[in-house]
């Protein structure tokens, strides 16, 4: 099943709560960008409901950059909320998985979470990667160019899975 970004996000965010590891809002969208390649490569389904964005730094989703944008370059405090359809009220957005996608997912987070923010841009960068081939066309920069879940899995399905080399 296929979540909001938002699940996602605080997924990743207590996980790295957990370990004692801060998260910008440039390495909070790398981070959830890979949760959803490896999620399309080893559960052999989307991860997130909507397609990330190439951006100036990589993979967005914009919903989500709007969500923690505030936070700048400082370590993110809070966690992805939504409006409650019966109550109005802001409410955080919460997450429950079945085991084989919390596996992997802990697995990744553990991973990536690790690496500075830079890091993680390069490696959204790589040559011939979706970012790069969305980003890197004859027309101009322009909002919404979408990165298709059919690139990333071109891409990655010929690449091992990092975390799992641990």
């Amino acid at each position: 099943m296929a979540h909001d970004g938002r699940v996602i996000a605080n997924f990743v965010l207590d996980e790295c709560d957990k370990r004692g590891v801060e998260v910008t809002n440039l390495s909070l969208q790398k981070i959830v960008y890979f949760c959803h390649v490896w999620s399309l490569i080893e559960l052999k389904a989307p991860l997130i409901a909507h397609r990330f964005e190439a951006w100036e730094f990589g993979p967005v989703l914009p919903y989500l950059y709007r969500e923690f944008k505030a936070f700048d370059r400082s370590p993110i405090r809070s966690r992805a909320t939504r409006i409650d359809a019966y109550t109005g009220q802001s409410q955080v957005v919460g997450y429950t998985f079945d085991s084989s996608t919390s596996d992997v997912l802990t697995k990744i987070v553990e991973f990536y979470s690790r690496l500075r923010a830079g890091d993680l841009v390069e490696l959204t960068h790589a040559k011939d990667g979706p970012w790069y081939n969305v980003w890197n066309h004859s027309g101009s920069v322009n909002p919404g160019m979408k990165i298709a879940d059919e690139e990333i899995v071109r891409f990655y399905s010929k690449r091992v899975a990092p975390y799992s080399l641990q």
